[in-house]
């Protein structure tokens, strides 16, 4: 009479059958085949730009009305160079100036004074309400409307005045007609940023007795400028572009001078591919600028900033390099009895 135990198998002991090298199971996920998926509609897309991609630069490069020879003959000549200087000018002086006033009118709109927040948004409303070039006109035709320009007592005598064609001129009227119309759209740009710091901070500041202005210089700019920045980025390489728009005053600004030289010649297109060609590399190096400033101000809340275009450049070069310099050391390895040799 034998005696047989019932008990349960210890834990972790394997089932019987089932060995160190037993076959998998089926639902076991590292037996299951991975297949990547397949995207045929990406696919296509990517091959039905790239045939429009090769057809346009193909009709670039073939299509004789391009004239390129007429373009490498005008897109660094002395005229249009000195209209890209003209128009660097008007963005630079309208850029200042629209985003000094728009700041005072965005401050102005925060402010506690109802009289101050009336003439602040009705200001914005009518020079947003203008188009550009109707305002340029006006502008230009100030002195129709004031012939002079003095300094006085209000509603009094007036002790000093000036024609106001000799002080205004038709550079100045742009740079008045840019300069207002930029500043209604700068100040709203500057609210919006004032307005997305967290009123908080404020209230922290005020309770440890650090004055107004202070606060606003110290506190409220320096983030701000983190939401104001790409906005404005965008509407200073929109000024830029709106510039051309002063042709109606004859000055001669890069759009102006093209129009000038193909209603001498008649050769519009690449005359026009000039203009193209200036506006995108302004651009560019705007939006280039607009990267490193908004790089720079984004410290306080990202203080491990993505590296930029050029340090991922010198970062590539300096991992071809390492790796050049291995493959060397293992070719080296490998020849033994060279290297002993050329030691001898």
């Amino acid at each position: 009479m034998g005696l047989t135990t019932d008990s349960a198998a210890p834990p972790g002991a394997l089932p019987p059958g089932a060995g160190p090298h037993s076959p998998p199971t089926p639902h076991d996920p590292a037996t299951l085949t991975v297949v990547p998926a397949r995207h045929y509609a990406r696919w296509a897309a990517a091959l039905a730009v790239s045939v429009l991609l090769v057809q346009f630069v193909h009709g670039l490069a073939a299509n004789p009305v391009w004239e390129w020879g007429v373009f490498s003959d005008y897109v660094l000549s002395e005229t249009i160079v000195q209209a890209v200087w003209v128009t660097l000018q008007l963005t630079a002086y309208a850029t200042v100036l629209g985003f000094l006033l728009g700041t005072v009118l965005a401050f102005m709109r925060l402010s506690r004074s109802p009289l101050l927040q009336t003439v602040a948004w009705t200001y914005i409303w009518i020079f947003r309400s203008i188009p550009m070039i109707v305002q340029l006109v006006f502008w230009f035709n100030l002195s129709a409307l004031y012939e002079r320009l003095g300094l006085g007592i209000p509603f009094g005598p007036v002790f000093w005045s000036v024609d106001s064609n000799s002080i205004i001129g038709t550079l100045g009227a742009a740079v008045i007609g840019l300069t207002l119309h930029q500043a209604a759209y700068a100040a709203e740009i500057v609210r919006g940023g004032v307005i997305a710091v967290d009123h908080g901070q404020l209230e922290a500041a005020a309770a440890l007795g650090i004055p107004r202005l202070r606060q606003i210089r110290r506190i409220v700019l320096p983030q701000a400028m983190r939401a104001i920045l790409p906005t404005a980025g965008n509407e200073i390489i929109g000024l830029l572009k709106g510039t051309s728009v002063v042709y109606v005053m004859s000055i001669g600004e890069l759009f102006y001078q093209v129009q000038v030289i193909y209603g001498r010649n008649g050769r519009v297109i690449p005359l026009l591919l000039v203009a193209t060609a200036w506006y995108v590399v302004l651009t560019s190096l705007l939006s280039i600028a607009q990267y490193y400033v908004e790089r720079r101000y984004a410290r306080g809340a990202n203080r491990t900033p993505p590296p930029t275009p050029l340090q991922r450049a010198r970062r590539f070069v300096h991992q071809l390099r390492a790796a050049a310099a291995q493959r060397h050391h293992s070719v080296v390895a490998l020849n033994p009895l060279k290297s002993l040799g050329d030691s001898r």
